[in-house]
């Protein structure tokens, strides 16, 4: 029986008896379908245009060319792909700025207190270009990557220390990243129409000044068994890294990336598609398809950043769309958590949550002027499951 029949029949032959909810990310059976939130229906726009289920609140956190209320930080514009890190009294959000070195490109923090109170913020990495998204460290760094030709990874330290360019992770137009700490290794999107996936294998784990950059290798189709292959030279130059290797899979545009329990999730931002990278098995399938929706019409459209919880629900943010977080449950339910209203010039960015589960920051890149200086960073708040 494979996983799709195994999954269906424990579900229905147990009268409600359901797989824990640890134990489901890997037993993902795609791609979602539509179906009613766990959280039932939004509720009508709060006072910052979000719309979000019953007993959920949000809040403003900081607002682009402003000072992080709290401090005299003034926060950086399109804030886009974030995390958070737990500092031992708190936590901390970092951020990175989509925008040219020249307009202060980079990435930023802001530290909260265990109540979730802001006591500060300041800039962890500056002078790079077009830092889009990224992705933190088992060893509570984050990954800041430049969406960019020959674009590099900036390993910066949100908890103290200088940040340093990680060149043996490829020079290519990157836009996230998720660590692996079972096989030790870094996955990496590239946002090109013809882009690859990558993993990074450090020579030593935790150190990230060298190693092995590795291609994604399978065939055409939208399922089926994957190897790696070394890219030869993963400097870029005079040769595309996503052009070295052949039988190198083609993905339409990668965007968010996110590993957990011997699965690794990314998003295709050309056609609308979240890949599940089964680890265990060595295969790949679709998470999600908005083509692939067999009824009402695809809640998803303009995939880009994606987290996850500890319950094994992803969280999927719109490039575009209705501006919507979206749901999409191990058992390949999708539904629309959030919707943030006239902002339909933007984007939503950095979705990430608390240690505790509890709260949810992301951001909306370019607010309700549409432009760079508009960006908007949010806290939800409420009964996350």
């Amino acid at each position: 029986m494979d996983r799709r029949s195994l999954l269906r029949a424990t579900v229905a032959g147990a009268g409600g008896l359901a797989l824990p909810f640890t134990a489901w990310p890997a037993a993902y059976a795609a791609p979602a379908q539509n179906a009613t939130g766990p959280y039932g229906a939004l509720q009508s726009a709060d006072a910052n245009g979000i719309r979000l289920p019953a007993g959920f609140t949000s809040q403003v956190v900081a607002r682009s060319r402003q000072a992080v209320p709290g401090t005299s930080y003034v926060w950086h514009d399109a804030p886009d792909g974030g995390a958070v890190i737990p500092n031992g009294t708190g936590w901390i959000y970092v951020s990175n700025s989509e925008v040219s070195s020249s307009a202060g490109g980079g990435a930023s923090r802001i530290v909260f207190n265990a109540s979730g109170q802001v006591t500060g913020a300041s800039r962890i990495l500056s002078g790079t270009n077009q830092n889009c998204a990224g992705g933190k460290t088992p060893w509570n760094t984050w990954l800041s990557c430049e969406e960019v030709s020959l674009g590099r990874v900036y390993e910066t330290y949100p908890l103290g220390g200088t940040a340093v360019v990680r060149p043996a992770m490829g020079r290519f137009k990157h836009e996230a990243a998720a660590a692996d700490p079972v096989r030790q290794v870094v996955y990496l999107t590239e946002d090109e129409t013809d882009g690859k996936f990558y993993r990074f294998i450090p020579t030593t784990w935790g150190n990230l000044s060298a190693g092995r950059l590795q291609v994604f290798r399978a065939g055409s189709a939208t399922s089926g068994s994957f190897t790696w292959a070394d890219v030869p030279d993963p400097d870029g130059s005079p040769t595309a890294t996503r052009n070295q290797v052949s039988g190198a899979k083609s993905f339409n545009g990668g965007e968010g990336c996110h590993y957990a329990n011997n699965t690794v999730w990314f998003t295709t931002k050309g056609d609308n598609r979240v890949w599940q990278v089964n680890l265990a098995n060595n295969t790949y399938e679709l998470a999600y398809d908005d083509s692939l929706v067999s009824s009402g019409t695809a809640p998803l459209t303009g995939v880009d950043n994606v987290t996850g919880t500890a319950s094994g629900d992803l969280y999927v943010a719109e490039d575009g769309g209705t501006m919507d977080i979206c749901l999409i449950t191990p058992d390949d339910k999708i539904s629309v958590f959030l919707r943030v209203t006239g902002q339909g010039s933007s984007e939503i960015t950095g979705p990430a949550f608390t240690p505790a589960g509890n709260r949810l920051y992301f951001s909306s890149q370019r607010g309700t002027s549409g432009a760079s200086s508009g960006g908007i960073t949010y806290c939800v708040t409420g009964p996350f499951r």
